[in-house]
């Protein structure tokens, strides 16, 4: 397929497609961290980052922790530790260059999920990054995030992936191979699976923190 055919391209006629939205959907957004919100953010152990470069290129990232390990700090900020990862830093050059940021905020086995939008920075205070110790081990930089909308997203597309129904999970011998998958890709001579097998397992055994 060369190109895409019959594209919407103006509100105009993807409302007159999707219709409006509801006064309950119209209405839910709030610009800061209530109690409620807190309450959520503090048994979330997983979230996605969702940042942009100044070209607008979109990047999306995991971030995972026990849970609450999102600090709120105030009802306007929010406090994400950097734990060590594969040094690509994606999100964090993203956020250098457009502070605009989303957060998809997840507890298991609940279906609707926290928005949080807003605009994000880096911070090495110590004072902020010592409340964000995991195991004994303090973060070297965190995203702090100004809070701009938060509000909930209904479980539609959860009840329709059957995402927390196990027997619905593909057997995992089926499961494509992600050590597979990162040697066919990089395409280095001196990497192959077992390789990046072994760089996986160490990995996730010894630089969690």
């Amino acid at each position: 397929m060369d190109t895409i055919k019959k594209t919407i391209k103006t509100t105009e006629q993807l409302e007159a497609l999707q219709g409006s939205p509801s006064k309950l959907a119209a209405n839910k957004v709030i610009n800061h961290i209530d109690p409620l919100c807190q309450h959520f953010i503090s048994l979330s152990p997983f979230l996605v980052m969702s940042t942009s470069d100044h070209e607008g290129n979109c990047d999306s990232s995991p971030r995972g922790d026990a849970p609450g390990f999102a600090y709120i700090l105030t009802k306007k900020y929010l406090l994400i530790p950097e734990r060590p990862g594969n040094r690509r830093m994606d999100s964090l050059r993203n956020i250098l260059e457009n502070p605009s940021i989303g957060l998809l905020f997840i507890i298991p086995g609940l279906e609707e999920t926290l928005r949080v939008n807003g605009k994000a920075s880096l911070t090495t205070d110590p004072a902020l990054l010592e409340r964000l110790k995991s195991n004994g081990h303090m973060p070297a930089l965190a995203i702090a995030v100004k809070v701009e909308a938060c509000y909930i997203h209904c479980a539609k597309a959860f009840k329709r992936s059957h995402l927390w129904d196990a027997t619905t999970w593909p057997d995992r011998e089926l499961v494509p191979s992600p050590a597979r998958m990162l040697s066919e890709h990089a395409k280095l001579p001196e990497i192959n699976e077992d390789t990046v097998k072994r760089h996986l397992q160490e990995s996730y055994t010894k630089r969690l923190y």
